[in-house]
């Protein structure tokens, strides 16, 4: 039997772990890229799930949610650029947006030949539907509203105005499936670990 060629895609990807997030910011709760992707992936399948439920929706939603777990699959080689320097100009935003694209392929390139086309989909944002695009980076959004609001609960009021920022991003947004989601879901997150097992009347 001839001898598979090794792999270190999955190895590397692991490492996210070790990324954290927010780090111009003091944190109450630290937070990793990979509890972050996991987080978002399933708020990206709930968003989905509700749009094809309540609005109208025809989505391809498990699609939608493997693209949101390795949305940021590329911070295992970037790190975590925080949003403020990020975004900070056009030539910032540009010139790490070339460097996304390069990383995305640097991981394609640790899979094997036979693997690449089928885990491009996921890995290259510019791959994306216009809808997978559009409910991924909701969800990113909603998850970091959601970690603000959490910080703040623990006292941290340096998350206060990331908070109201993101908060109005998404209301100027205005995806009916966001609403649902903070209308429904949201309030949940604010509630001690014995209510959770109560049932909201």
């Amino acid at each position: 039997m001839t001898q598979k060629p090794l792999s270190h895609f999955f190895a590397y990807i692991s490492r996210l772990r070790w990324i954290k997030r927010w780090g111009l910011m003091r944190n109450a709760i630290e937070e990793n890229v990979a509890t972050h992707s996991w987080e978002v992936a399933t708020l990206a399948h709930a968003l989905a799930l509700i749009r094809n439920r309540h609005f109208g929706g025809s989505v391809d939603v498990d699609r939608i949610a493997t693209a949101a777990l390795y949305h940021d699959a590329t911070e295992v080689i970037t790190g975590d650029m925080p949003t403020p320097v990020k975004y900070h100009s056009k030539v910032m935003r540009e010139v790490f947006g070339d460097i996304e694209h390069k990383a995305q392929y640097e991981l394609l390139g640790l899979l094997p030949d036979a693997l690449q086309e089928d885990f491009a989909p996921y890995l290259s944002e510019a791959l994306w539907c216009r809808e997978t695009r559009e409910l991924v980076k909701a969800a990113d959004r909603l998850s970091a509203l959601l970690k603000c609001r959490a910080e703040i609960q623990a006292g941290n009021g340096e998350f206060e105005p990331a908070a109201k920022q993101i908060y109005h991003r998404l209301q100027q947004e205005n995806l009916p499936e966001v609403q649902y989601f903070l209308e429904v879901f949201a309030p949940g997150y604010q509630q001690p670990l014995d209510h959770l097992l109560e049932q909201p009347h």
